[in-house]
């Protein structure tokens, strides 16, 4: 068996947008379910939901039926986690807080194997290679491996054409929510001086031929956000749309 070519990285340097969602629920049943909606990826967040190794490890088998890709962002770029990740079948990495060059110089190392970096070489008990099956794994992974970084604070938007230009770094996500609160406006991603940050750092990562990512709940700033230049837009989070139809549904009724 030889290793296929992982397409969302594919359609990501393409310059395809690429809707998908956030999957807080740590369920491989609601992976499975929201696997069927359409989206082109679901972000499996192990940053801000109650996930492990394990639970991860379920929802990219429940996936893989799907033509939705998984995309994951660990709690950190911690490389001994990403190994794990990386074994379990993970290719598509979101990861949290990075600050400049150095550290997004370490999250490539840490994706790749020797000599290229520093990944552990144990591809025949994982997954990712099917236990040895693809004959070709070790020669092609690290080219597999679709490494995008979100840059959260005015220090990493300093820093964005740097951290841009590190080789094996495929796309930097703003993440307006830890932006507004570092810029000095806690829970206003919304608000007239972060929306100047945010328009002037999507510049910059086209400008840095990079593809851009962001989140937001708002169709019209996701449309505006998509206009802008980002090709990598979540628009939704599994527990707020759960939560949101379970307390419209009891208001009917109260």
């Amino acid at each position: 068996m030889q290793m296929g070519e992982n397409d969302f990285k594919r359609r990501l340097r393409a310059g395809d947008v690429l809707h998908g969602i956030w999957l807080g629920l740590a369920s491989p049943y609601v992976a499975d379910m929201a696997a069927t909606a359409g989206f082109d990826w679901l972000l499996l967040d192990g940053e801000h939901a109650p996930n492990d190794l394990q639970s991860l490890l379920g929802q990219l088998q429940v996936m893989a039926a799907h033509a939705s890709h998984p995309v994951v962002r660990p709690p950190t770029g911690d490389p001994v986690l990403l190994k794990q990740y990386l074994d379990i079948g993970v290719q598509n990495f979101l990861i949290p807080m990075v600050e400049d060059a150095e550290q997004a110089a370490r999250l490539v190392a840490a994706t790749r194997y020797p000599p290229a970096g520093i990944r552990g070489v144990g591809s025949v008990l994982a997954r990712a290679s099917r236990w040895g099956e693809i004959e070709d794994y070790l020669a092609r992974a690290d080219d597999e491996v679709c490494l995008i970084l979100q840059v959260e604070s005015p220090t990493a938007l300093d820093n964005i054409e740097a951290i841009a230009a590190v080789e094996g770094v495929d796309g930097l996500f703003i993440g307006p929510a830890d932006l507004s609160a570092a810029m000095g406006y806690p829970g206003q991603p919304d608000h007239p001086a972060v929306i100047r940050a945010i328009d002037d750092a999507i510049r910059r990562i086209r400008g840095a031929g990079k593809a851009a990512g962001i989140i937001t709940l708002e169709d019209t700033q996701a449309r505006t956000w998509r206009d802008a230049g980002c090709t990598f837009i979540g628009v939704g989070v599994d527990a707020l749309l759960l939560a949101g139809a379970m307390r419209e549904l009891a208001r009917r009724y109260r």
